[in-house]
């Protein structure tokens, strides 16, 4: 057997996000988590998948047709704080991290005695900078990108999943290429998508260009077993084939 990629291509994130229900169902792998988010359930997931978004500006958010009886992945409210979390540094006493940290104001820890540790800034914005790079240096150019994970974070217990931000201007337009370990595709892909989608804008708007498309790859999206039955419901599907032969 040879790993199975999967091509999505869509026009909007409404979109992507039912095109890739859609295709989980048919291609996905079952397997029971051994380690990580919800151990010990089952969960559908892509060998590995590319989703083009074209027109992500269209419809940053799934819309939930009227009379369909499931709940909606996220919400424009929610989307826009999540933007707070993904362009300030703030997180609480809990968080080892948030995404926007590693962007706005990323840290190194240094362990101490015991259980104490001490934070060192790498003072870099990395959102300013790639902004910076292209309207100080033009366009041309593969070094724009922006890093999530740091090496320390496999001894994390839950570890970043979105890992990296890279970014072209080609053909007047800003595009992100992203890159998650992992993805949760029922809750977490429409409010990741829909928040990057807003910083995305804002860079665009920055720098001077039209705002382009997003290109998302990961070899672990994947739905959960307690949103199955939703996303049949939502997809029209009377059964899963990924899970057809699986005992």
């Amino acid at each position: 057997m040879s790993l199975k990629p999967v091509y999505i291509s869509a026009f909007d994130v409404d979109d992507a996000w039912f095109r890739a229900l859609s295709e989980i169902l048919d291609h996905g792998y079952v397997y029971t988590i051994d380690r990580g988010s919800y151990e010990g359930q089952q969960r559908l997931e892509f060998d590995f998948v590319t989703i083009q978004i074209t027109n992500p500006s269209h419809q940053i958010i799934p819309i939930i047709p009227e009379g369909v009886s499931i709940p909606a992945p996220t919400d424009m409210n929610y989307v826009q704080s999540y933007l707070t979390y993904l362009l300030t540094d703030q997180k609480t006493e809990t968080e080892d991290y948030t995404y926007g940290e590693r962007l706005v104001d990323p840290k190194i820890k240094v362990p101490l005695e015991g259980d104490l540790y001490k934070e060192i800034p790498l003072e870099v914005n990395q959102v300013e900078e790639v902004i910076k790079i292209y309207k100080e240096k033009g366009y041309g150019t593969n070094q724009a990108v922006m890093e999530i994970g740091m090496p320390g974070d496999i001894k994390l217990v839950d570890p970043p999943c979105l890992r990296l931000i890279d970014t072209r201007i080609r053909y007047g337009q800003l595009h992100f290429i992203l890159y998650f370990r992992s993805w949760d595709l029922w809750g977490g892909l429409p409010s990741n998508l829909g928040g990057l989608q807003l910083v995305k804008q804002y860079m665009a708007s920055e720098i001077g260009v039209d705002d382009g498309q997003i290109i998302a790859c990961s070899k672990g999206l994947h739905l959960y077993d307690y949103a199955w039955e939703w996303a049949k419901i939502r997809t029209h599907k009377d059964s899963i084939k990924a899970l057809e032969g699986v005992k």
